[in-house]
């Protein structure tokens, strides 16, 4: 049986369970949208008609048509309340495939992403997975993050949600999903990731939009996601955290949370 996991309290547009057949193993690409119908379509364009490919868009609550973007495009569309661990933990449980992997609404897959993420879920010792990051930005202030990221991500072995991670259904519902945090829930859920196995990182880039450093800066962002991060290993609670990030100006569904997840922002 299933285990319950929280943000299943969902309304469904178009719902169908699909199954894999020769080509490979299913994937189930879970997106939590807010906001996102300026971006939504180069997101999923690249992806539709994708074999073995299950898109789902799990929207919470947006005012700009997002749902309807998705919607025109043929996608299956999930609604749920804005909350960005329950959003993709509605679309984990809505999901087919036998690999889920979690795509936030301003971020784009490498083109042969599904070998990639097949290859290494089929590693033994490997709980989870996520990209290498790139940002779609000019200047050395984001290539000096992108390359703190992917150390960080290699050596410690903790990517954040703008990496699209990606983990094995079994082992999804194994770890209880998404813990349901107003911010940290993706990291939270590659640490616990952690306990079970190693957290591979693919070779190539998911590209994520700039706009969350260009809207603050790039200095500010970067000392607030540290500080934020740190606060949250000396215990400081979630709630208080998320209100030190409101406080930077609004982007989108980067800073809420959401269904399922997708780690914070927190990128150096």
């Amino acid at each position: 049986m299933t285990p319950h996991i929280p943000g299943f309290e969902a309304d469904e547009a178009g719902a169908k369970q699909g199954g894999s057949n020769s080509l490979g193993e299913l994937i189930s690409v879970i997106i939590p949208t807010f906001n996102e119908s300026e971006r939504l379509e180069s997101v999923l364009s690249p992806l539709l008609g994708l074999p073995e490919i299950e898109i789902i868009v799990v929207d919470g609550a947006s005012s700009d048509g997002t749902a309807e973007v998705a919607r025109r495009l043929g996608v299956r569309v999930l609604t749920t309340r804005p909350s960005r661990a329950l959003q993709m933990n509605a679309g984990s449980r809505g999901a087919a495939g036998e690999i889920l992997l979690f795509l936030h609404g301003d971020t784009r897959l490498p083109g042969d992403f599904a070998r990639q993420v097949r290859a290494i879920c089929a590693r033994p010792g490997v709980s989870a997975g996520a990209f290498r990051l790139a940002i779609d930005g000019h200047g050395w202030a984001f290539r000096w993050i992108e390359t703190f990221a992917n150390l960080r991500s290699r050596f410690l072995q903790s990517p954040y949600g703008d990496q699209a991670i990606f983990v094995r259904s079994g082992t999804f519902f194994k770890l209880g999903g998404f813990p349901v945090m107003p911010i940290m829930e993706d990291f939270e859920f590659v640490r616990r990731a952690r306990r079970l196995g190693r957290i591979a990182i693919a070779p190539s880039s998911a590209v994520t939009s700039a706009r969350r450093w260009k809207k603050l800066g790039v200095l500010k962002t970067t000392l607030l996601n540290w500080g934020i991060v740190l606060a949250y290993f000396a215990g400081v609670p979630p709630k208080r955290l998320k209100g030190w990030y409101r406080r930077q100006p609004e982007a989108s569904n980067s800073q809420l949370p959401a269904s399922r997840s997708k780690l914070p922002t927190a990128n150096p």
